[in-house]
């Protein structure tokens, strides 16, 4: 091998080794993270990160609400409803509880966001009086019906609509959570149902601030 060659191809190993800590850091938000104990920790996170699109909803608080408006935090989207029986109350009892575990510097740049699959009975005033049973820093989000699918669309979180004539409905949907980084895209999910005990090592390094 020749000078030439042997530079060449030192060169070329440095730049699949930069370029390997690059996509790793991308991947884990912080390079440190071990993927393989964030995937057993249930966190999925994407090849590359998707664009939301651009939407209005409405807050808790009765204020117009942009999408892009998840930004500047990590954020976990949770897609439920107030009148659900089950999955949502004890879905947000974890997420009570996982905050409080987490140290205070992941859990301030942390928002825990509900979306609601079902804006005919959840008004702003009905998410905001749920979730206060839960965590008031929670962030209640409602709106237009067809804006909530394609949000839902857009970060593959799957619902049916239910018939809202029949009474005492239930909305099917899934207790999978989005995550998406400060930069507001879809970094991954978080798999139901929760592992708290997993969850509270993986998020710090994961929610870490860049720089």
């Amino acid at each position: 091998m020749t000078r030439t060659q042997k530079t060449v191809f030192i060169l070329v190993a440095v730049v699949a080794l930069i370029i390997g800590l690059t996509v790793n850091k991308v991947l884990t938000g912080k390079g440190q993270a071990d993927p393989t104990a964030l995937l057993d920790a249930g966190i999925v996170l994407l090849p590359q990160s998707r664009e939301l699109p651009e939407l209005s909803l409405v807050d808790q608080d009765g204020q117009a609400f942009a999408v892009d408006q998840l930004k500047d935090q990590w954020s976990l989207l949770f897609f439920g409803y107030t009148f659900c029986p089950d999955i949502c109350p004890a879905t947000l009892a974890e997420l009570r509880q996982l905050r409080s575990l987490l140290p205070e510097e992941a859990r301030d740049n942390l928002r825990v966001v509900m979306v609601s699959v079902d804006p005919h009975r959840d008004t702003p005033e009905q998410l905001k009086k749920y979730l206060g049973y839960f965590d008031a820093d929670f962030t209640g989000l409602t709106g237009d019906p067809d804006a909530i699918q394609k949000l839902a669309n857009a970060v593959s979180v799957p619902y049916i609509p239910a018939d809202t004539r029949e009474e005492n409905y239930t909305v099917n949907h899934s207790a999978n959570l989005v995550i998406l980084g400060p930069d507001g895209t879809q970094r991954g999910f978080i798999r139901a149902p929760l592992n708290n005990q997993k969850l509270v090592v993986q998020l710090p390094e994961l929610l870490k601030p860049a720089g």
